[in-house]
């Protein structure tokens, strides 16, 4: 006789039904405001990023990209402050965060460190591009 399993399946469904949005993906405002001021977190990050890439084209790229390195630790602020975030939050709050912190701040030092005359003296990396270099 064949046993009928009762239970879970090894197989995966073939549709997701459990999936949960992350915590603080709702609206930040109600459905009466138009959906930018209903989304106005990421609306403001999206703005300051999208300036930065302005500054960017008229200015210079090391101004440019400060700005957009802003906006990413901007967004990283309101991820962590603000209960509500509607799109900005992606995954878990920490992991939100985590991402936005280090992306900005990745942005802001290679902006500060570019050449020619950088902003930010890194001697380690003098040293790693030396060490590098007697390699090859």
């Amino acid at each position: 006789m064949n046993a009928v399993r009762v239970g879970r399946s090894r197989r995966r469904p073939d549709r997701t039904t459990g999936t949960l949005p992350p915590e603080g993906s709702g609206a930040a405002m109600d459905r009466g405001h138009t959906l930018p001021i209903r989304q106005w977190p990421i609306t403001l990050v999206l703005a300051v990023v999208g300036l930065g890439l302005v500054i960017t084209i008229y200015s210079g790229f090391r101004y440019g990209l400060l700005t957009i390195g802003a906006g990413l630790v901007l967004g990283a602020a309101l991820r962590a402050l603000v209960p509500e975030v509607g799109l900005l939050a992606v995954r878990s709050r920490f992991t939100d965060v985590l991402v936005l912190l280090f992306l900005g701040t990745v942005i802001i030092l290679l902006a500060l460190i570019a050449q020619p005359d950088p902003w930010l003296q890194a001697d380690v990396l003098e040293n790693l591009g030396k060490l590098i270099g007697r390699r090859h």
